[in-house]
C-alpha cells in the first residue's frame, strides 16, 4: 500500500516537472519579462503592465505555474536581468520602496488564481477575486513604501494606489478576456491541460 502511495507520489511530481510544464513556465516567464518593463512613470511608483503580466500567467497556465513564472521573473530582475518598469533591475529594484508591490505580487498572484480556477465560469467572481488581490498588493506594497520613505498613509495611498486603480480595474478586465481566450486555444492545440 505504501509503495503505491510512493509511487504515485512520484509520478504526480514527474509530471509536474515534465518538460510540457517547464516549457510552459519559461514561456509565461518570458511574457512576463517582455511586459514587465513597460510602464509609464508618474510619481514614485511607475504605471506599470507587470500586473497585468501576473493576471495572464496565473489564468493561462494555473495558479502555481503562473506564480512560479512570476517568482523566476523577481529572482531575474533581483539578479540584475532589466525586466523590472522602465529597464531597471537589480536589489536596489527589489529592496526599493516599490519592491514591496514586486514582492506581494507573488501574494496577488496566488490569490487572484484561487478565484480564477475556483469559480473558471463566472467572470464576475474571477474579476471581483483579481481587485481583491491587486488589493492585497496595494496593502504589501504601500506598507513597504511607508516604512522605506518614512511616510504617513495619506501620502503613501496619494502616491502609490490612488492614481492606479482606474489602470488596474483595466487590466482585469483585460486579463479576463484575454485570459480566457489564450487558455482555450491553448487547452484545443494541447499545449496545456484544463
Amino acid at each position: 500500500m505504501d509503495n503505491m502511495k510512493i509511487s504515485r507520489e512520484k509520478s504526480n511530481s514527474s509530471v509536474f516537472f515534465s518538460v510540457k510544464n517547464m516549457t510552459t513556465i519559461a514561456m509565461m516567464t518570458a511574457v512576463i519579462c517582455v511586459l514587465g518593463p513597460f510602464s509609464v512613470p508618474i510619481g514614485r511608483v511607475p504605471i506599470s503592465l507587470l500586473p497585468l503580466a501576473v493576471f495572464l500567467a496565473v489564468y493561462i497556465i494555473g495558479t502555481v505555474r503562473g506564480t512560479i513564472a512570476y517568482s523566476i521573473y523577481l529572482l531575474l530582475g533581483l539578479f540584475g536581468a532589466s525586466v523590472f518598469g522602465g529597464g531597471s533591475g537589480g536589489p536596489s529594484v527589489v529592496f526599493g520602496p516599490t519592491g514591496g508591490y514586486l514582492v506581494s505580487f507573488i501574494f496577488m498572484a496566488l490569490l487572484s488564481g484561487f478565484f480564477i480556477h475556483r469559480f473558471y465560469k463566472n467572470v464576475v467572481i474571477q474579476g471581483i477575486g483579481m481587485f481583491l488581490g491587486i488589493l492585497l498588493a496595494y496593502g504589501c506594497g504601500t506598507i513597504w513604501f511607508m516604512i522605506l520613505m518614512k511616510c504617513n498613509l495619506k501620502v503613501a495611498l496619494t502616491q502609490c494606489v490612488f492614481p492606479f486603480i482606474p489602470f488596474d480595474i483595466v487590466k482585469v478586465i483585460v486579463g479576463i478576456i484575454v485570459g480566457r481566450s489564450v487558455r482555450r486555444r491553448l487547452i484545443a492545440a494541447n499545449v496545456i491541460e484544463d
